[in-house]
């Protein structure tokens, strides 16, 4: 666990940031110091005052884990975590940023081929460049980053009857949601989500709104798979998503695992035209149901997020 963005990976599993539609988290115990924000300490991350509980545990955990890794001797440069709810602004929670965000990028595949210096656009190379921790990860002998993938420590091991993770991260998790394990966390969230996502389902207006958002798509020729009201937001993304070809996500994507050679602009244009296209007819069609949906799923038990 070398880079920052699997650090970031790490924190974000250990707080069980949510990831499919009607997840969420609540913090299972009130943190070490109960969320207050640092005091500008060198190094470390001050809270936002208007943080969720469980997006200040992430902060703190963040913190914690830089301090951890300090006393055994290594750099580890705290990153803010994502805001969840920031992302659904732009899949739909805000129609007219996310209006603004397709009329542009569309799904934000293709374009990353077409913009390449934008940050904004996931894949560009303005998204992917590495972070400071992944730059210092870098300068490390094999030996060096072989204690440093131990002291940042890993998942718990079930076959061992590991509970908790185990490093600075373990360290972090503990100082954050102090007593409740992974697992119990794990356990709880998981109840909690099937909760959400049946009272949602089985809401009868978003039901009645999913089957005409489906109609609509129909009618613009748009594949329908799902109108479970939990699913159909994010389905035609989905979708768009198996269709790009991975050397039209940009440089950045390829960078990071594809071994496919990015797409020229000019070849990606035709793709981005398309996507845009696609993008804005699920915009419209899911207008009304997202209205009604995004604000009764932000108000579910836990939740901080929607898919």
């Amino acid at each position: 666990m070398s880079g920052s963005r699997t650090v970031r990976k790490l924190a974000v599993a250990v707080s069980l940031l949510p990831l499919l539609a009607a997840c969420g988290t609540e913090g299972a115990s009130h943190s070490a110091d109960d969320g207050k924000a640092p005091a500008g300490s060198p190094g470390q991350l001050d809270v936002p005052a208007d943080a969720g509980a469980d997006l200040k545990k992430q902060y703190l955990m963040e913190n914690a884990i830089a301090s951890c890794m300090k006393k055994q001797g290594f750099t580890y440069t705290p990153e803010p975590p994502m805001d969840p709810a920031s992302s659904w602004a732009h899949d739909g929670a805000d129609y007219e940023l996310t209006k603004k965000f397709r009329q542009k990028y569309g799904f934000g595949y293709a374009a990353a081929a077409v913009y390449p210096d934008d940050p904004q656009v996931p894949g560009s190379t303005a998204a992917t460049k590495p972070s400071a921790n992944a730059e210092y990860v870098a300068t490390l002998t094999p030996a060096q980053k072989t204690a440093y993938d131990k002291a940042m420590g890993g998942p718990p091991d079930p076959k061992a009857g590991e509970k908790d993770w185990t490093g600075c991260v373990g360290t972090a998790d503990k100082k954050a949601y102090r007593s409740a394990s992974v697992q119990e966390r794990s356990a709880t969230t998981a109840s909690r989500n099937q909760a959400n996502a049946q009272a949602l389902n089985g809401d009868r207006k978003l039901v009645d709104l999913a089957q005409s958002y489906a109609s609509c798509l129909k009618k613009d020729g748009i594949p329908v798979t799902t109108t479970q009201p939990t699913s159909i937001g994010e389905m035609v993304k989905l979708q768009a998503a198996t269709s790009v070809p991975a050397g039209a996500r940009g440089s950045g994507a390829a960078a990071h695992g594809s071994s496919e050679e990015p797409l020229s602009k000019e070849a990606a244009l035709p793709l981005l035209t398309k996507e845009i296209d696609l993008a804005m007819n699920d915009l419209q069609c899911g207008r009304d149901f997202r209205a009604a949906y995004f604000p009764k799923f932000l108000k579910a038990p836990g939740s901080t997020g929607a898919g």
